[in-house]
């Protein structure tokens, strides 16, 4: 019997065409399938929670503000654990 996997989702990253190269890149230094064509949009393959969470954390950094980034670190260091 095979066993029971979640299938892999492949999704569209909306970034700023400026950030986008730079997010591929980091994407793809962490071994996460992603594919980027010239005038194409950014398109992700999401087959476990750590794979989104990565890519949630490298959008952050290119998307968020400077104030997000340092509120959401302050949060970090006040978790108890």
């Amino acid at each position: 019997m095979k066993p029971l996997t979640t299938p892999d989702v492949k999704i569209v990253v909306s970034v700023d065409w400026t950030d986008r190269w730079q997010v591929y890149t980091r994407l793809q230094e962490l071994n996460i399938n992603c594919s980027c064509g010239m005038n194409q949009p950014l398109t992700v393959e999401i087959s476990n929670v750590t794979t989104a969470i990565q890519l949630w954390s490298v959008v952050q950094q290119f998307t968020a503000s400077r104030c997000q980034l340092i509120k959401a670190l302050e949060q970090c260091w006040c978790c108890d654990a």
